[in-house]
C-alpha cells in the first residue's frame, strides 16, 4: 500500500516542535539574557521560568482558537471572530504587524551586536549599524527572490541551535561559581517581575504553529502538543542557559558586556572558543529568525491589505511568482529606520510590551468564544491576569526607569490607532466620498 503523497507533505510533530522552537530561540535569548540579568540579578532563570507560564497558558488557548478556525490568518482571525467591533480585529492585526517590526529590529541589533563584538576593533558602534542593516537587505534580497525553507531544513537549523545552547549548558553546569548565586532573590520578586516583562519577547513565535494548522498531520493531537511541547522545551533552555550565565558573570560584567553577554558567559569555562561558538549560534539564529519572520510578516501585511486593513500599496505582487515585493520593501525599510535609531532597551521593552498586549487580547478572545472552543476557560483567564500584570510592571518599569522609551512605545501605539481609524476599510478619517 503506498502512501498519500499529500500526507507525505505534512508537518508531523517533530517538524511542528521544529517550527515552534526555531520561531522562539530565534535569537532573542541571545539579545535580552543581559537584560534580564541586570532586572532580575541572580533570579533570570525565574524570571524566564514566569515567562513560560504566560507562554504556556496563551499556547492553550492558540491550540483550541486554531483548531477551532484552521485559518492562516491566525490572531488576526480569532480577533474578527471574538468581537463583533470590526475595529478591535483591525487594531490586533495592526498591533501584530508592528510587534514583529519590533522582533525584526531585535533580530538584526543581536546580528549586528554579536557580528562586531566577534569582529572587534575600534569602530564597533559603527560596525553595529552596518552589520544589523547588511543582514536586513540581505534576506530582503532573499526573499524578493522567493527562497524559503522547508519543514526539514528548519528542523536541521533548530537541531543545530539547540545543540550549541545545551553543550554550552551542560558544561557551563559544572563550572558554576556558588558564591554568583546568592542571595538568589537579589534584586526581590519585583526585580523579577520587571525581568520577566522586559525578555517576554523571547517567547514570540509559539503563535505561528497555527498558522501552519492546514499544513500538519493530525492537527487534533498535534497542534496543542507541538505549542505546548515547543513552549516547554524553549522554557527549559532559557532556564539553563541564564543559570549558567548567572553563575559565571558578575554584575559588573553583564552591564559592561550588555547585549552580548552570552558569548562572554562561555569564556570563564569555555575560553575563546566558547565565545566564538556562541556568537556563531547568535548570527546563525538571527538569520534564521529574520528570514522566517520576514517571509511570514509580508504575507501577514498583503493578507491585511486585501481585507482592506490596509493601503492597497501591501497587497501588491510579483505576477510572475506571487512575491509580495512591495510589503517585503516597506516592512524593511520601516525596520531599517527602527533599528538603527532606538537602543535595545526600546526595541525589546517594545517587542514584549506588544506580545504581552495582543495575547491579552487572545486569551480574551478565548474566555469569549469559550462555548465554541474545548477549553477550559480558567486558562484563559489566568493568561490574561499574568499578561496584563506582566504589561503593567514594564509600563512601571519604563516610566520610573526609562520614560524615553515610555514615550517611543506611547507614540508607537497611537501611530497605530491612527492607522487603523484612517487606512482600514472603516476607517473614520479620510472616507472616500460616496
Amino acid at each position: 500500500m503506498t502512501a498519500d503523497p499529500l500526507s507525505a507533505a505534512k508537518l508531523d510533530l517533530k517538524q511542528v516542535i521544529a517550527m515552534g522552537v526555531g520561531a522562539m530561540i530565534g535569537g532573542g535569548i541571545f539579545a535580552v539574557l543581559g537584560l534580564a540579568m541586570e532586572q532580575a540579578g541572580h533570579a533570570a532563570p525565574v524570571a524566564f521560568a514566569l515567562g513560560g507560564i504566560i507562554a504556556w497558558l496563551t499556547g492553550l488557548s492558540y491550540a483550541a482558537l486554531g483548531l477551532r478556525f484552521r485559518s492562516d490568518g491566525g490572531s488576526f482571525t480569532y480577533l474578527e471572530h471574538a468581537f463583533r467591533h470590526p475595529n478591535i480585529a483591525g487594531l490586533g492585526g495592526w498591533l501584530l504587524l508592528v510587534g514583529y517590526v519590533g522582533t525584526l529590529g531585535l533580530y538584526s541589533y543581536t546580528f549586528g551586536a554579536y557580528g562586531s563584538a566577534l569582529l572587534g576593533g575600534q569602530h564597533m558602534q559603527s560596525m553595529h549599524h552596518l552589520l544589523e542593516s547588511f543582514v536586513l537587505l540581505l534576506f530582503l534580497g532573499i526573499n524578493l527572490a522567493g527562497v524559503r525553507e522547508t519543514g526539514t531544513a528548519e528542523l536541521l537549523i533548530v537541531i543545530a541551535k539547540v545543540s550549541i545552547l545545551a553543550l554550552f549548558a551542560a558544561i557551563g553546569f559544572t563550572a558554576l561559581q556558588r558564591d554568583h548565586l546568592v542571595p538568589f532573590f537579589d534584586q526581590g520578586l519585583t526585580g523579577v517581575v520587571m525581568g520577566a516583562a522586559l525578555i517576554f519577547v523571547a517567547y514570540e513565535g509559539f503563535e505561528l504553529i497555527p498558522n501552519a494548522v492546514n499544513e500538519m498531520e493530525d492537527p487534533e493531537h498535534n497542534l496543542r502538543r507541538g505549542i505546548l511541547i515547543s513552549i516547554a522545551i524553549t522554557a527549559l533552555i532559557y532556564m539553563l542557559v541564564s543559570l549558567v550565565a548567572v553563575g559565571n558573570l558578575t554584575p559588573e560584567e553583564v552591564r559592561r558586556y550588555g547585549e552580548y553577554a552570552l558569548a562572554e558567559a562561555a569564556r570563564p569555562f569555555l575560553g575563546q572558543a566558547g565565545f566564538v561558538l556562541i556568537g556563531i549560534a547568535a548570527l546563525f539564529s538571527t538569520s534564521s529568525a529574520i528570514n522566517a519572520t520576514l517571509f511570514g510578516t509580508a504575507r501577514l501585511a498583503t493578507e491585511m491589505a486585501r481585507e482592506k486593513e490596509l493601503p492597497h500599496v501591501f497587497s501588491l505582487r510579483r505576477r510572475t511568482d506571487n512575491i509580495p515585493w512591495a510589503s517585503l520593501l516597506i516592512i524593511t525599510a520601516v525596520t531599517l529606520f527602527f533599528v538603527n535609531v532606538a537602543d535595545l532597551t526600546v526595541i525589546s521593552s517594545f517587542a514584549s510590551s506588544t506580545f504581552l498586549l495582543i495575547f491579552f487580547a487572545i486569551n480574551l478572545s478565548a474566555w469569549r468564544l469559550r462555548d465554541r472552543l474545548a477549553l477550559r476557560p480558567l486558562w484563559p483567564v489566568l493568561a490574561m491576569l499574568f499578561s496584563a500584570a506582566s504589561w503593567l510592571a514594564l509600563m512601571v518599569w519604563l516610566w520610573r526607569k526609562d520614560p524615553e522609551s515610555l514615550v517611543w512605545l506611547g507614540a508607537f501605539y497611537a501611530a497605530v490607532f491612527v492607522a487603523e481609524l484612517a487606512f482600514s476599510q472603516r476607517r473614520l478619517i479620510f472616507r472616500p466620498r460616496r
